[in-house]
């Protein structure tokens, strides 16, 4: 009883000490934009604003603290004539899959912009958590893109919405993040207990001696044998016969 309550407490301690597991649905993520449907099924195409956009599957990486690390590269479809739009979104998650911090760039014929990396860094910021610390990073991102795209007195429709397509794609990231629960170690195998409860069992002699051979019987009763006649003779022509007593 004892080694089974020992291996129970051990199996409860492993369950509760190992980390959860963050990941990102990368299906549920291309499903919520059309589906993986371009690009030999890497990318997904989608219209905002009157223009289309197009987003290829993340790149995801771990981190050194349990969390992840996803790059999302988003282009802006400008037709035959013309060159794509290309954009970065970076997004750090940590291991509870709240989302630590973002980034992008945004790279337009020649020019880059580049916006701050954005994290929770102020005292009200950091006593948010789940969805409106996500809201909150969301929301300083596209305001620092805006900001520096309006300096670049950018005219065409689908570069002035790309704060918005950027806004869209990490709204639908964050939905996609998992935080699955641990998974329990394979239980042990169950050990038999000693016959007689917690006593162990009597040790055998490895080479018991044989028992000792039976003395030989005979098959039926003694009877003592009959003594021979003697004859004495007592003279010429007479001639006597007695029995040796037996001996007793």
């Amino acid at each position: 009883m004892k080694l089974i309550s020992s291996l129970c407490l051990a199996l409860i301690a492993a369950v509760t000490t190992a980390p959860a597991q963050v990941r990102v649905d990368a299906d549920a993520f291309g499903g919520k934009l059309g589906g993986w449907t371009k690009r030999d099924k890497k990318a997904a195409e989608y219209v905002l604003s009157g223009t289309t956009y197009r987003t290829y599957k993340p790149e995801i990486s771990p981190t050194p603290d349990g969390g992840l690390f996803v790059s999302l590269r988003i282009d802006h479809v400008r037709g035959w004539l013309s060159s794509d739009d290309h954009a970065v979104l970076e997004v750090t998650v940590s291991a509870k899959g709240e989302i630590e911090s973002a980034q992008s760039t945004i790279a337009l014929q020649g020019r880059s912009v580049t916006s701050d990396l954005i994290r929770s860094g102020t005292d009200a910021g950091q006593k948010m958590v789940g969805v409106d610390r996500a809201v909150q990073i969301g929301t300083d991102l596209v305001a620092d893109v805006s900001a520096k795209l309006l300096r670049e007195k950018l005219v065409e429709p689908g570069r002035v919405s790309y704060p918005a397509a950027l806004r869209h794609n990490y709204n639908l990231l964050f939905q996609a993040v998992r935080v699955d629960p641990p998974t329990p170690p394979a239980p042990a195998a169950p050990v038999a207990p000693a016959p007689g409860g917690d006593q162990p069992a009597p040790a055998t002699p490895p080479n018991p001696e044989p028992p000792a051979p039976a003395p030989e019987t005979p098959s039926g009763p003694l009877v003592p044998a009959k003594p021979a006649p003697k004859l004495e003779i007592n003279g010429p022509g007479q001639a006597t016969k007695t029995e040796i007593p037996a001996k007793k």
